[in-house]
């Protein structure tokens, strides 16, 4: 997975992070096995290290993973549901189909994600970082982002249904075919008329100074 993985990211101008260090087997942390569809439901894994992890399929309900090192982490299929991820380190982690139902990521760093058709719905990313994410078909239904960071984030046919938006980063986010119904402070006519910064690529990059 991990060649496969630094291969699509190269591919794709992502930064790629190789892992070094040396892990037991098997990988034990407070009780939890890391392991694809390893069952940790509520597990303590607050601070924990799991850079690199393959948590592919995991069952992880309700897991304390506030500020854990999750970076280039394999979390595809992986039930987070109600889990803590507040101040969590998540980027360039793969998250496609994770489950995120009801979970807190406040403050967490969601830059370079993959987490395409990722279940957020009632999640809280307050303050969260989701840089340059591609959210293609994700469920971000109820959310809270409230002084989130989307900057370039790929909204491609994401449904933010009765999201809310509050002083939130959008520059050069995309929403293209993304559900809007009932979102507070979305960019409910991003589709609308002309798109300027599309049209005028001198618009594509900050004006110096910035």
């Amino acid at each position: 997975m991990a060649s496969a993985a630094s291969a699509a990211c190269l591919a794709q101008d992502y930064p790629v992070i190789t892992n070094e260090e040396a892990r037991p087997e098997p990988w034990v942390v407070n009780g939890c096995t890391i392991a694809p569809r390893t069952r940790c439901e509520g597990a303590n894994l607050r601070h924990a290290n799991l850079k690199d992890a393959n948590l592919e399929g995991a069952q992880l309900k309700g897991a304390n993973l506030a500020r854990a090192d999750l970076r280039h982490a394999n979390l595809q299929g992986a039930d987070l549901t109600g889990a803590n991820l507040d101040g969590a380190r998540l980027t360039i982690a793969f998250m496609a189909r994770a489950q995120l139902t009801g979970a807190t990521l406040r403050g967490a760093d969601l830059s370079f994600v993959r987490m395409p058709k990722a279940d957020f719905s009632g999640a809280d990313l307050s303050a969260a970082t989701l840089e340059k994410a591609f959210a293609k078909g994700a469920k971000f239904i109820g959310a809270k982002f409230i002084n989130t960071d989307v900057q370039e984030t790929k909204f491609y046919e994401a449904n933010l249904s009765n999201a809310v938006f509050e002083g939130v980063k959008l520059r050069f986010a995309i929403f293209q075919d993304a559900f809007m119904d009932g979102c507070t402070g979305c960019p409910t006519d991003w589709q609308k008329g002309s798109k300027s910064w599309e049209e005028d690529k001198s618009k594509w990059e900050p004006a110096p100074g910035q």
